[in-house]
């Protein structure tokens, strides 16, 4: 079971497929145009951080909610969280973060619910607030592949422009 638990390319799981979920298991949902993020509590249930527009199922809706800068610590059941949507196990920072004991993660997350939190996209999100409460360390690995992927299309961008005026001022040294 250890296995599958650091094995963050478990395949995705449909309901009612709770056998496979351990309290603690950071829970990545499948939305349209990104990934949210919860943490399972147990019994069916997951904690997770949402803006108050937030709803299963919510694709662009949800992600225009995103807009806003507070969000709510809620305690509902994985299957209203995801909706239709997939979802898989990802507790992708095992191998560089051990987890902190479940009793721990389980406690941290309750004692939040119902609490009105900052929220930024870049970085108080879904997904930090799990990886929070799982190793102790806030990350948004969606985050930092977004900023990386906006930086690599800026050099992009850059290098068609330089590539654009270098043949430009050929072009006008040889009229």
């Amino acid at each position: 079971m250890e296995n599958r638990r650091r094995n963050h390319k478990a395949a995705e799981l449909t309901f009612p497929d709770f056998v496979n979920l351990e309290p603690g298991d950071l829970i990545e949902v499948f939305r349209f145009g990104y990934q949210h993020w919860a943490i399972y509590v147990g019994n069916g249930f997951v904690i997770h951080l949402a803006p108050p527009s937030e709803y299963a199922g919510a694709g662009c809706a949800s992600l225009m909610s995103t807009l806003t800068d507070k969000a709510l610590v809620k305690k509902e059941l994985l299957r209203d969280v995801v909706g239709n949507n997939r979802y898989r196990v990802n507790n992708k920072h095992d191998s560089k973060y051990p987890p902190l004991p479940t009793a721990k993660i389980v406690r941290r997350a309750e004692e939040m619910v119902g609490q009105e939190l900052l929220y930024k996209v870049t970085t108080e999100n879904c997904e930090h607030f799990v990886t929070e409460l799982r190793y102790g360390v806030a990350k948004s690995d969606q985050v930092r592949d977004a900023l990386v992927g906006v930086g690599i299309a800026g050099l992009g961008l850059a290098a068609l422009g330089i590539i654009g005026a270098v043949v430009k001022r050929k072009k006008q040294q040889n009229q």
